[in-house]
């Protein structure tokens, strides 16, 4: 059998998880969002560190949490679901059927197994969309943030993606949609979504440590919020082969400019979601709080740009200083915005 699903639009975009979302909840509910706003009501923001051992450097650090999707139907009230399955034959059926039935289907996975990405690292949470199959050429038809058109990709390199024989498994994590409804307002929406999100960088809220926690089978040094910010820069610093380590810079222009993040470790977007939520909820969001997220965003650029100089043969020591004060900036920039959002949730 051959299937591929003609009716879904694919869109690129700056990141995974918000992309696909954006394009299935227009698919399935009708509401055209931008990215930015779709990251946003996601609670996608937040900070996570942890150790990596056997990884150079020997830590990996993200901007975005780890539930942000099923966040997302959360605040918006959808009729979205996200299962596992340890199976992985039974997690094919499962989505080959949801295929066969019209229904383009949320995956995740490591994608360094992805044939079409050429871009190699070793990354269990990237976010594609099931668009079709061949059953006769043993690959699949995958809509992927990169490109508008699907993407061919060997049934293998999917089951592999999606049950990563190495590191963190996503454990064929796919997400379904029960209906289209949608049985919040966007501004009720955008409240629980800034909630969440000053919540976990406060670190009231420890859900993302937890799950991260559980997937990397490891709770030593796990960090979220700003909590991993402050660990992140006191680690950096206790480097010492830092000042000779371009793999270290490379590292840090990666996860804040590199990764899909939409640029900013992920706080260019969430400037423009605070942004839209000036205009969507004056009575929580200021002009003031709006202006702090985009400076926030302005720092983690710079920062990748002192990273980039770096691996460019720029003198090391006197830039990681500079990285050094600009991550004690973005850290006393981050604290002063969601303790005042913190208060106007209160008030």
């Amino acid at each position: 059998m051959k299937v591929l699903l003609q009716d879904y639009v694919n869109e690129t975009s700056e990141h995974c998880g918000s992309g696909s979302m954006r394009d299935l909840i227009r698919h399935y509910c009708g509401l055209d969002l931008p990215e930015h706003v779709v990251f946003g009501l996601g609670a996608g923001l937040d900070a996570l560190y942890f150790p990596a051992p056997v990884n150079n450097p020997p830590f990996m650090f993200f901007g975005r949490g780890v539930s942000m999707e099923q966040d997302l139907a959360y605040t918006l009230g959808l009729d979205y679901q996200e299962v596992t399955q340890t199976n992985d034959d039974k997690a094919w059926q499962d989505v080959r059927q949801q295929i066969i039935d019209g229904q383009p289907t949320m995956l995740a996975g490591d994608i360094y197994y992805l044939d079409y990405r050429k871009f190699k690292v070793h990354f269990p949470g990237h976010r594609f969309v099931l668009v079709g199959f061949d059953d006769e050429q043993q690959h699949v038809y995958i809509a992927d943030r990169t490109e508008c058109a699907p993407q061919i990709c060997s049934l293998q390199g999917v089951r592999h993606s999606r049950n990563s024989p190495v590191g963190i498994s996503s454990y064929n994590l796919w997400g379904k949609f029960h209906s289209g409804d949608v049985r919040h307002s966007l501004g009720d929406a955008c409240e629980h979504a800034l909630r969440i999100t000053a919540a976990r960088m406060l670190g009231d809220d420890k859900s993302q440590i937890e799950l991260l926690s559980a997937q990397a089978g490891n709770t030593d040094f796990v960090a979220g919020g700003l909590a991993a910010i402050v660990l992140f820069r006191a680690q950096l610093s206790a480097m010492p082969e830092r000042n000779t380590d371009t793999q270290l810079a490379k590292y840090l222009l990666d996860c804040i400019a590199n990764f899909g993040t939409g640029g900013g470790f992920f706080r260019v977007m969430f400037a423009e979601f605070m942004q839209w939520s000036n205009a969507q909820r004056p009575d929580i969001v200021n002009t003031d709080l709006a202006q702090r997220a985009h400076a926030a965003a302005a720092h983690w650029s710079d920062i990748a740009g002192i990273a980039a100089s770096i691996t460019n043969g720029a003198d090391a020591g006197e830039a990681w200083r500079n990285i050094d004060s600009l991550l004690a900036q973005v850290e006393s920039t981050e604290r002063r915005m969601f303790e005042t959002l913190a208060e106007q949730l209160q008030g």
